[in-house]
């Protein structure tokens, strides 16, 4: 009855006693172009910036990824869920240099990532299943490296250390995880570096279109802070993911989504297609950026871990500090 009167920018909550109208002046923008211009003032002060899209009000959502550490975006083909990413991933290029952020990409599906090989920042792009159990070796070796670092240097972040001594924040990049589900070190890896990579400034971003219970071990979905559901195929994919209602959304609003951090919100993702995030990322690329992180993968050997007593002591560290 409250859309007749007021159209769709109106929401109603509450229980059965009480109730509460919102009524918007404008409402969700049917779809929202990128504009890194527009973007850039919202990043500031956040240590690893992340992009959300644009909110009832018209305001810009970002929030910070150190603080809310590790991502999970997930949405049918056509939801808008791969340019979200493309969005996200060429933001942070414009807006840090590689002395700042190490970017590993693992493109499973060999469609989404070409467009980043090269780019300063990005020091790895995978396209199969063992070239990410061996990127994975490396982001492991670098777990220990910084956990021990920590652990010499009696801090509990890396942030705590002083900006000299400050490594690169990481972020790794997985689109479509379910190809490499059954890889048990690939599995383990995720599971750790969910677990203590906040404190280590390592963070991960998934992405998948039908995520399920198989795919998203407990321990690691337990740890990813922030969820972004796209239109999904049902409720039970939705609830999954954390966002139920993503199922409700229609095919119409491509790049609508439920943001899910407190609480759930919904917003437009910005539109970045593809030819024109080529030209954007044209200016942070150099000739000789292919396979840097060759030496790094052939130094990582498999039977580099984390201690126990240090991830142990990580933890231990991080949960005292929220």
């Amino acid at each position: 009855m409250f859309q007749q009167v007021f159209g769709q920018h109106v929401q109603l909550e509450g229980d059965y006693k009480r109730f509460t109208l919102t009524i918007y002046h404008r409402g969700l923008p049917n779809e929202l172009s990128y504009s890194f211009e527009k973007i850039k003032p919202h990043l500031e002060g956040l240590a690893l910036p992340i992009v959300c899209g644009m909110d009832r009000y018209g305001q810009y959502i970002a929030y910070d990824a150190i603080q809310e550490p590790h991502l999970l975006i997930a949405g049918e083909s056509g939801s808008g869920k791969s340019t979200q990413l493309r969005s996200i991933l060429t933001t942070l290029i414009q807006y840090y240099d590689e002395d700042r952020l190490h970017i590993y990409c693992a493109d499973l599906k060999m469609s989404e990532f070409h467009i980043f090989k090269r780019c300063r920042q990005v020091k790895s792009v995978c396209t199969t299943a063992d070239q990410l159990k061996r990127m994975l070796r490396f982001i492991k070796s670098e777990m220990a490296r910084r956990s021990q670092l920590l652990n010499e240097k009696e801090v509990a972040h890396i942030n705590d250390l002083p900006e000299s001594e400050r490594p690169p924040i990481i972020l790794v990049c997985i689109d479509e995880l379910v190809i490499a589900k059954d890889d048990k070190e690939i599995m383990n890896t995720l599971i750790q570096l969910v677990a203590i990579g906040r404190a280590l400034n390592m963070i991960v971003i998934l992405s998948m279109q039908r995520p399920s219970a198989d795919i998203l071990d407990t321990k690691i979905r337990a740890n990813l802070t922030v969820r972004m559901g796209f239109r999904t195929a049902d409720l039970m994919n939705a609830r999954i993911i954390g966002t139920p209602g993503a199922e409700k959304i229609s095919m119409e609003h491509r790049g609508r989504f439920l943001l899910k951090r407190e609480g759930l919100m919904e917003l437009q993702a910005p539109f970045l297609p593809l030819e024109r995030a080529k030209k954007i990322l044209e200016a942070y690329k150099a000739a000789d950026q292919e396979n840097v992180l060759q030496a790094d993968l052939e130094m990582a050997s498999p039977q580099d871990h984390v201690s126990e007593e240090i991830i142990l002591g990580v933890l231990d560290d991080a949960t005292n500090q929220t």
